[in-house]
Parts: C-alpha cells; sequence; structure tokens
C-alpha cells in the first residue's frame, strides 16, 4: 500500500510536465527505418523482379541434319571395307563387299555424309538389316554444327524462343577456355524415345544414354559464330580452344528458362 501511495503522489507531482516525452531512443528510430527500407524493396522487387533459373541437361554436337545407320541389305561375309572412320563419301558411294550366296554384293551410302562409325570387319559374317556404320549428313566441310540438348519433358515449356544457352564441351578444358555459346534455334515438344535417337545420331548406346532418365525433348542450339577464334565460334573467353570441333562430341548444356516472377499475385 506504501508503494502504491508513493506512485500516485509522483504522478500528481508537477516537477517534471515541462519534460518532453521520450519515446525511443535514436537506435531505436535509426533501426525502425532500415527495416522500413528493406520491407519496401522487397516489395517493389516482389512486384517488378524475375527469377533467372536454368535448366541443365546432356548434350551432343552435331550437324542439323542428324546422322543414319547403314544397314546391309543382303545376308553373307564381308570381304572388303572399302573407306575409312571420318572419310566424307557422296550418295551411294560403295562402303562394304559383301560375298553372298548369289554372288558379291556392295552396300552402299543412302544419303552424303561423313562415316562416324564402322562397324563391320573383313571376314565378318553379317546378316540382312544388320547396322554396318553409321553416316552423318553433312556434305561440305564448312556447314555449320549445331548442339542438341537433351532436356526433361517437363522443362520443355518453360524454354523460351532464342534463349540463351552455354555448353561445356567434354574435349575442351573449362577452366582455361570457358564455355562454347548458343542460342535455341527449335524445341521439339514431342518426347523422344531411345529408338528416334538412336536413328538421328546414328548410335544406339547414346540413344540408351540420353534416356536413361526417362524420355527427354530434344532442343536445337544454334552456335555463335566468330571469325576471331580457331573454331570459329563464340566462347566465354577471347580465343577458345585452338583447335576447331568435331561432330558428335559430348556436351552438357545449360539454357536459360523463362523468368520467373517471385510472388503469383491471384485477382479477385
Amino acid at each position: 500500500m506504501q508503494f502504491r501511495q508513493q506512485a500516485l503522489a509522483k504522478l500528481q507531482s508537477p516537477e517534471e510536465l515541462d519534460l518532453p516525452v521520450r519515446l525511443a531512443r535514436p537506435q531505436g528510430w535509426l533501426a525502425l527505418g532500415v527495416t522500413v527500407v528493406v520491407m519496401a524493396a522487397a516489395a517493389v522487387w516482389a512486384v517488378t523482379g524475375s527469377v533467372a533459373s536454368t535448366v541443365n541437361a546432356p548434350a551432343i554436337l552435331t550437324h542439323g541434319q542428324g546422322s543414319y545407320l547403314l544397314q546391309s541389305p543382303v545376308s553373307g561375309q564381308v570381304t572388303a571395307v572399302l573407306v575409312k572412320q571420318g572419310e566424307r563419301l557422296p550418295a551411294d558411294a560403295p562402303v562394304l563387299k559383301v560375298r553372298t550366296g548369289q554372288g558379291d554384293s556392295v552396300v552402299r551410302t543412302v544419303a552424303a555424309g561423313r562415316v562416324t562409325t564402322l562397324a563391320a570387319t573383313i571376314g565378318q559374317i553379317i546378316q540382312t538389316g544388320t547396322n554396318v556404320a553409321a553416316v552423318e549428313k553433312v556434305a561440305h566441310a564448312s556447314d555449320p554444327l549445331y548442339a542438341t540438348v537433351y532436356v526433361p519433358a517437363e522443362n520443355a515449356a518453360d524454354i523460351p524462343a532464342h534463349a540463351p544457352v552455354d555448353l561445356t564441351v567434354s574435349s575442351v578444358p573449362t577452366q582455361t577456355y570457358g564455355v562454347l555459346r548458343g542460342r535455341v534455334k527449335a524445341v521439339d515438344r514431342t518426347a523422344q524415345s531411345a529408338q528416334s535417337i538412336s536413328a538421328f545420331l546414328g548410335d544406339s548406346q547414346l540413344g540408351r544414354q540420353f534416356t536413361g532418365k526417362g524420355r527427354p525433348v530434344a532442343v536445337l542450339v544454334a552456335l555463335d559464330t566468330s571469325q576471331s577464334t580457331k573454331s570459329g565460334y563464340r566462347w566465354s573467353t577471347t580465343d577458345g580452344p585452338p583447335f576447331r570441333l568435331d561432330s558428335m562430341t559430348l556436351a552438357s548444356g545449360s539454357i536459360k528458362l523463362a523468368d520467373q516472377r517471385p510472388v503469383d499475385w491471384l485477382l479477385p
């Protein structure tokens, strides 16, 4: 009771009525001001800002028309291999000689291109439909390279036209020469099977490799060209590697997806 009376007496005392009321210390006002500024900036960014994201997927460098598997139209024994791996051939060029029960037969190319794989050897017994070679469809040495990136199907809808792409090429040391630059040229909206990938690349093993985690979507990437580099293409470094790139070289692609708003606003 004594303390209560002292408190009431102090409230009734006029000795400090002329002093201003201190609502907060200066440090408190500073902290409050900083908090308000940060919250305002966050609100503005939530409305006008965007979040850039990428999708990473396996890729391969090829010429635009892909490859095909050359199959033997006859059964018999291979008596001669008439070409070398890496050789560029016109359409209808002889590749193998096969001895059959009706005499010698010649296996010829279907379309002009470069032999990337020879699967037949002299003395081998082959059957009708056996894959004897893979031929990349390229008519001229100056034909440009493209990259095909096999992206998970669920990311295909988020890839905008002409999206920038960075390619880490397996044969190029990234720490020294950087990454290869390109832009999305086309997105195939149909998921690729192992068979369709094998037919395009002329390699059944790659078909299985690129579908190991499900059926992907093929994204065709046009490589940025440069006259100042040895490879003829633009890199994240000034010069890039001191050699030209080969088709059928494996890579890893990083594609920039469409920007996403950090906050989805729902209108009533």
